[in-house]
């Protein structure tokens, strides 16, 4: 198959992701407004970041003024497993591919563009993977700068209304998951347990959102990888 055939390949695999991120990222540009964080932050995070859920919640400790460590450690726990599905997709790209282009292809793996290019048969070259992830990246920076612009033309209370978009997909992305394995909904349960406690409780209510986010989900993460460990799977 040519170059110019994955290319264009990778530009259909990409026009449903890119269609999704739009609202979500839509949404994004509103509640970082509403937040009290300027719009051109919302914009500059949305061009270096490709994560809805690492954007929001950098985004809220930016508005709530935490630590730069902080953030930059609960931004990475998010973001975590970008990384493990970068070095999957790695292990199917052709031979050859070097490693500056490589980065741009870490760059835009989400979970919807990991899950295109791990079930693609055979290996992977330059033109798909350009093509897969350019209208994913454009549909979340559209998304994100018309939300910006919306944001001074809708009412306030629409504008909170929006807000509830991202936990909307949260959920989305949790449920179906879920309901094939009954352990995810036990994990996330578990994550869900600490992060009330230490809010609810007196001597632990004092700890940033951020540290709660990090602390649940690194002790969710570990009790499910030692309750319900998964064979390895290799990627053909």
């Amino acid at each position: 198959m040519s170059n110019r055939l994955t290319f264009k390949r990778g530009i259909k695999d990409g026009i449903p992701i890119c269609l999704g991120y739009i609202p979500v990222s839509f949404a994004f540009g509103i509640t970082t407004i509403v937040m009290g964080v300027p719009g051109w932050t919302a914009i500059l995070v949305s061009l270096t970041n490709l994560t809805s859920a690492g954007q929001y919640a950098g985004v809220e400790m930016i508005a709530e003024k935490c630590a730069y460590f902080e953030l930059a450690l609960t931004v990475f726990v998010i973001n975590l497993r970008y990384m493990l599905m970068s070095l999957a997709v790695s292990q199917k790209l052709e031979p050859g591919i070097p490693a500056w282009q490589k980065m741009i292809f870490g760059f835009g793996i989400t979970d919807e563009t990991f899950v295109m290019a791990s079930i693609q048969k055979g290996r992977l070259n330059t033109s798909y993977m350009l093509g897969l992830i350019a209208l994913p990246i454009f549909g979340w920076n559209f998304g994100t700068i018309a939300g910006v612009i919306a944001s001074g033309l809708l009412p306030g209370n629409m504008q909170s209304a929006l807000g509830i978009a991202l936990y909307a997909m949260f959920i989305a992305i949790i449920i179906p998951p879920a309901a094939e394995n009954p352990k995810v909904m036990i994990i996330a349960g578990i994550a869900i347990a600490i992060s009330c406690i230490m809010f609810y409780t007196p001597v632990l209510s004092g700890v940033s959102s951020g540290m709660r986010v990090i602390i649940a989900s690194v002790i969710a993460a570990a009790a499910g990888a030692y309750f319900f460990p998964k064979k390895e799977v290799s990627i053909s």
